[in-house]
């Protein structure tokens, strides 16, 4: 019986949740402390005209059908666009504060929890141990270590321009960040409270005072720099940290005095400086200078590493005897450099481990400055010293040191090598064929085109890092719009032009992406093609029979919309899975997400246990873009849960109950999906194919303007006009949509489809039995939140077009009507307590900035005063970072 969906609408409806009491403290005490850096600097003027609109906006928010908006619209409008540019900068401070509060809550929580709570008391998803014994309850014990063992994360940092922050503003955000972390310890007070209240001042007054826009936009070595920052800050503690963690409850108190059970599962991967599809800034050049970054990087943390592990192995020989090897080893140690060992010898008389271990990081350091005399060939033969070193503690009884800092350093070595992440390389497959036609007319020797050149060179680049750095540094070949088998045949055809008649040519793995929906729908035909190359045979005999298939969740989603694209890609997933099984293939799906919704984002872990039967089978791999990287790994406490979360994840997918779960609702439900697919696509065609909508949307949304803002080294276009969509990035066109309050990117369409279906009790089981449609209308529903349909009518109503803006305010109000009644709420996140309170802390404060917004938009697109143009755009590009900020997933 079908049951009609209740005759209610909650637009204005507000889900309101309990602020606890230490994160309303740090809030409070931060945005005081913001209040006086403000007066300050601007005069009481600025702060009473900072809090005039506070309060409007947040009346507004609490009471919806009160004029506080307009009133709010109208404080704005009467702002010098002097004061105008203030009161938005001031709001941008306030939201990278409360990130910071709510980022220090979060490590309190989970430090708390830690401290409290059994990893077993926790649900499988939420921890590693309890993902272990479930694994280990279905399957056995054997099993369960077997899969443990195979289990690989491989998160790949990426530079698409959706961190809208300036480095030198996220410096100061990190060292506010750490001084509000002090104000926890128990002992801090009297005078310490008051340096402490002096130090949060003055650095808050530096944000305050550092200009928030970048002069010019960053190259993309300055991208690698960025993210080398969250590796030295975190990562390189963070995966042995992990393992650690993990090797502690398997081995219980047998921990740190045998052999870990448990090998390094997580392998960075990066695209920043191998990435040059649309992106002309990535040469040769620049992918070889980008490796020899991430190589500088790592070769000095496994050098300090080394010399911490080094001071820790103060074992006088008479009680902790050096094995022969290890005596072996110190003489050809002696060998490299007399020098070296005769300074190291005097340092360390009698203590054969310290020695050996303190050569061990002069060898690394002089890997890093090439020095060929004392140098490591690669990776293996650090690893291998480290092992003779690790042999002869354990030999000595001193089985502790043996695996305790030791261990640490070998995990380090196994994780990053010598080359820190994998720099994949990207093309898009028409360069390629461009280039093959250039290669094919005029030889290649012949007069070529510079991309043609620059093509080769690329070729030519990876085969340089594979030389240098090894295997592990360089080999995937990931193919853009991969539309047909000659795509992947190209890069090794490529291949064979840059390195005809020389034995240098590298190791290249091509890795199909498919993107759109027609890709996705020819992705096996495809896949099958590809097997018949002889290179490719050849590759699948040398590797395992490994293969890797990269998933677009962009630009499906912008090319049929979010319904059917996640509809889509997860019947290529099972699709693609069948094909790997009858082909005896050991496949890796490389899942391409954003962190907004409309790109994939969302829970990771949730979202790898709504996956295809068998797709994910102890593997997951994902990109990690623009802020995200920040968000997931920029403090240790948090990287290690996002980490464990995913591992865990990954391990429960291949269990038989969550299998048999996803299959059985696949199944049950495939009517449902068909119907959501059909209704919603007609819907998103009917907005996006009308006439008039790409220049529509040019104008209701800041795209334009965003294109200005120096946040990446990448183009927001691939050249096209604002006349067609079909090359416009996918970053741009979500992050477009989020800066309008609309986020339609995320879930427009989903409204008609649901309605389309009409039964309600089928919907809701579906939401309780099926796992990807529960993941799509919580993410949709998160989308939602951060939304505000009466700041999103302003914009739209920019452009001139009424039947535009009202088909999208009519399926935003449909959307949010069943996405309410399917979960049976009363508002939206009502449920979602720490979300729910996440948006609850910033949204009024959204709401200011997108007044300001609007302002500069509205004289940006009337151009009644050309004169202020300038102003206005600046003006627009520094809401653009406050709402960035307080959103705090834009593209």
């Amino acid at each position: 019986m079908t049951a009609p969906l209740p005759p209610r609408d909650f637009p204005r409806v507000r889900a309101s949740h309990e602020v606890p009491e230490p994160l309303r403290n740090d809030v409070r005490a931060l945005g005081e402390f913001l209040g006086r850096v403000l007066a300050e600097a601007g005069g009481d003027d600025l702060l009473a005209d900072v809090e005039a609109l506070r309060e409007l906006a947040i009346h507004a928010h609490s009471d919806p059908t009160s004029d506080a908006l307009a009133q709010a619209e109208e404080l704005v409008s009467g702002f010098s666009l002097e004061r105008a540019e203030q009161v938005a900068r001031a709001f941008t401070c306030y939201f990278h504060l409360a990130n910071i509060a709510e980022e220090n809550h979060r490590i309190r929580v989970l430090r708390d929890r830690e401290a409290h709570v059994e990893p077993l008391a926790l649900a499988p998803d939420d921890s590693l141990p309890a993902a272990v014994l479930k694994v280990t309850e279905e399957l056995g014990q054997d099993e369960a270590r077997r899969r443990l063992q195979e289990v690989e994360f491989r998160p790949v940092l990426t530079a698409h321009p959706t961190e809208a922050r300036r480095r030198a503003v996220s410096r100061s955000i990190r060292r506010i960040a750490e001084l509000l972390a002090e104000r926890d310890a128990e002992t801090i007070g009297g005078m310490s409270l008051a340096e402490n209240e002096r130090r949060l001042l003055s650095e808050i007054e530096t944000l305050w005072r550092t200009a928030p826009l970048r002069q010019s936009k960053p190259t993309v070595l300055d991208e690698v720099r960025t993210v080398l920052a969250v590796f030295e800050s975190t990562l390189s503690d963070v995966f042995p940290a992990v393992y650690r963690r993990l090797d502690d409850w398997v081995l219980g108190e047998a921990a740190g005095t045998e052999a870990p059970a448990v090998r390094p599962f997580a392998r960075l991967g990066s695209w920043i400086g191998g990435d040059r599809d649309g992106n002309p800034n990535v040469t040769a050049e620049v992918t070889r200078a980008s490796a020899l970054l991430l190589s500088d990087q790592v070769l000095t943390a496994l050098e300090a590493s080394a010399v911490r592990t080094a001071q820790g192995l103060t074992l006088d020989a008479s009680g902790t005897p050096a094995s022969a090897e290890l005596g072996s080893l110190w003489q050809r140690q002696r060998t490299l450099s007399e020098e070296i060992t005769a300074r190291i010898a005097a340092d360390a008389p009698n203590e054969p481990h310290r020695r050996v271990v303190l050569v061990i990081a002069a060898r690394i350091a002089a890997t890093r400055t090439r020095d060929a005399d004392l140098a490591y060939s690669g990776p293996d033969e650090l690893e291998a010293d480290l092992r003779v070193v690790q042999s002869s503690l354990e030999a000595a009884g001193a089985r502790r040191s043996a695996f305790g800092d030791v261990q640490r350093l070998l995990w380090q070595v196994e994780s990053f090598g010598f080359h820190l992440a994998e720099l994949e390389i990207r093309q898009h497959s028409q360069v390629h064929e461009a280039a093959l036609a250039d290669l094919e007319k005029n030889g290649v020797d012949g007069k070529l085109e510079e991309r043609t050149i620059e093509v080769l060179d690329t070729f030519r680049a990876l085969g340089h890092v594979q030389r240098r750095f090894g295997l592990r540094a360089a080999r995937r070949y990931i193919v853009s719009f991969t539309q047909k088998p000659e795509h992947l045949a190209a890069v090794y055809q490529l291949a064979e032009y840059a390195f005809a008649g020389t034995d240098d040519a590298p190791v290249i793995d091509a890795i199909p992406l498919f993107e759109t929906f027609a890709d996705l729908e020819a992705s096996v035909e495809i896949l099958e093609a590809m097997l018949e190359l002889d290179i490719v045979q050849r590759r699948l005999a040398e590797n395992g029979r490994r293969v890797e298939v990269m998933l677009g969740y962009s630009d499906s989603s912008k090319d049929v919309g979010p319904v059917s694209a996640t509809l889509a890609l997860d019947t290529a997933q099972a699709r693609i899975t069948d094909w790997a099984r009858r082909h005896d293939i050991v496949l890796t799906l490389f899942h391409g997400r954003g962190g907004a919704l409309g790109r994939g984002g969302g829970p990771a872990n949730r979202a790898v246990l709504a996956q295809p039967p068998g797709s994910v089978d102890g593997r997951f791999k994902l990109t990690e873009q623009g802020e995200v990287i920040f968000a997931r790994y920029g403090d240790p406490v948090i990287a290690a849960r996002h980490i464990e979360q995913v591992v865990a994840a990954t391990l429960l997918a291949g269990t038989p109950s969550v299998e048999k779960r996803n299959a059985d609702a696949t199944a049950r439900f495939a009517e449902l999906a068909s119907r959501l697919d059909e209704a919603s696509r007609t819907r998103f065609h009917e907005l996006v194919r009308a006439d008039g909508f790409p220049q529509w949307f040019a104008e209701v949304t800041p795209m334009e303007e965003i294109g200005l803002l120096h946040i990446g080294s990448r183009p927001a276009r691939r050249g096209l006009s604002v006349s067609s969509l079909d090359d416009l990035r996918a970053i741009p066109w979500v992050f477009s949509w989020t800066q309008a309050r609309i986020n339609l990117a995320g879930w427009y369409g989903l409204g008609t489809a649901l309605e389309k279906v009409g039964d309600l009790v089928e919907l809701r089981a579906a939401y309780e039995q099926w796992p990807l449609f529960a993941t799509m209308i919580d993410n949709v529903e998160m989308s939602l939140a951060k939304t505000d349909e009466r700041i999103a009518a302003r914009y739209l109503a920019l452009g001139d077009r009424d039947d535009l803006a009202d088909a999208v305010l009519t399926e935003l109000r449909l959307t949010r009507r069943w996405v309410l009644a399917i979960t049976d709420s009363d508002a939206v996140l009502s449920r979602k307590r720490i979300l729910g309170r996440a948006v609850q802390l910033r949204s009024p404060y959204v709401d200011a900035l997108s007044l300001l917004q609007l302002r500069a938009l509205r004289g940006l697109r009337t151009g009644e005063a050309p004169e202020q143009d300038d102003d206005l755009r600046r003006l627009l590009l520094l809401t653009v970072n406050g709402v960035a900020a307080g959103l705090q997933n834009t593209g």
